[in-house]
């Protein structure tokens, strides 16, 4: 029922990588479903397991307006025969943007609170007001990032048919690369480029993220924080110059919110001499952009 996918793998040609003496392997994890794509499948596959096994009929989740998570959900609800209800941050605005109105579309029921109370989701009081309203639910976080949805992304480097030394992702809350850091194999090691500005944060919620899902976190990964282009969301003329030539030379549209800036901060830590020469790097197309979402803000 919740079946492996396979990844494809692209070798990019291009003279800037060939200087360093590098090599740079496109994971097109992207390309695995269009409806749950790349690390939006892999996060949810064991959390849909465990609803199944404890008996929940309806999944529960968080996001903000443009949120690609909470399109995921209300996919895979359909696909897999759950009730979905969307807890969106903010205020609601009709008609609704394309990203909710596609969550709809799947049956995903749509609620909000107030960004006040959104920060305090996961308190019992906002917990228990929850429950009143929408019954006993299976609850994913927002983002999808647990410990379930380390146990899924950490199956993702064994699907690459070609060696690597480094593999790299964008980081947002952090489980993609828990798990990703979690499947290498001795040797290997694991780079995250944060998204969001001032995200220091970002290397404590994979170490517990870690914790949770294999005892111990590991010590073969790191987060960038110096290539987040203004914060989450946010976009600089260098970015969505580099966005547009990326396009042009490889074919692939990157979207800016976060795999345009992984790839901007691999070819800028390249191009500076950050890894030696015959470096094999696997560079992770984790998902889409947001629908329509705005070019600033979160």
């Amino acid at each position: 029922m919740y079946e492996r996918r396979r990844v494809a793998v692209q070798a990019l040609r291009d003279e800037r990588i060939a200087r360093a003496g590098v090599s740079v392997l496109l994971v097109r994890d992207d390309l695995v479903d269009p409806e749950l794509p790349g690390n939006k499948w892999r996060k949810l596959k064991y959390n849909l397991v465990a609803a199944r096994e404890q008996g929940f009929g309806t999944l529960l989740t968080f996001g903000g307006a443009y949120s690609n998570h909470l399109r995921a959900v209300a996919a895979a609800g359909r696909r897999h025969g759950f009730a979905t209800v969307g807890v969106v941050r903010g205020e609601e605005h009709l008609p609704l943007n394309p990203s909710l109105a596609y969550a709809a579309a799947q049956g995903m029921r749509l609620t909000y609170l107030d960004r006040t109370t959104y920060r305090a989701k996961h308190t019992p009081e906002v917990s228990a007001r929850l429950e009143r309203e929408w019954g006993g639910c299976y609850v994913i976080p927002e983002g999808g990032s647990n410990a379930l949805a380390v146990r899924g992304c950490a199956e993702l480097p064994g699907e690459i048919d070609a060696a690597f030394d480094v593999i790299c992702c964008p980081v947002g809350t952090g489980g993609t690369l828990a798990g990703l850091a979690a499947g290498l194999a001795p040797g290997q090691t694991a780079l995250g480029f944060a998204v969001l500005k001032g995200a220091g944060f970002l290397a404590d919620e994979v170490r517990e993220l870690q914790r949770q899902a294999l005892g111990a976190p590991t010590d073969n990964w790191r987060v960038d924080l110096d290539h987040h282009f203004g914060g989450y969301a946010k976009r600089t003329p260098g970015l969505d110059a580099f966005v547009a030539d990326f396009r042009a030379r490889h074919g692939v549209a990157l979207d800016p919110v976060y795999t345009g800036k992984l790839l901007a901060g691999l070819f800028d830590l390249v191009e500076r001499g950050a890894f030696g020469p015959g470096t094999r790097i696997a560079a992770v197309v984790t998902g889409t952009a947001p629908l329509d979402a705005p070019h600033g803000g979160a």
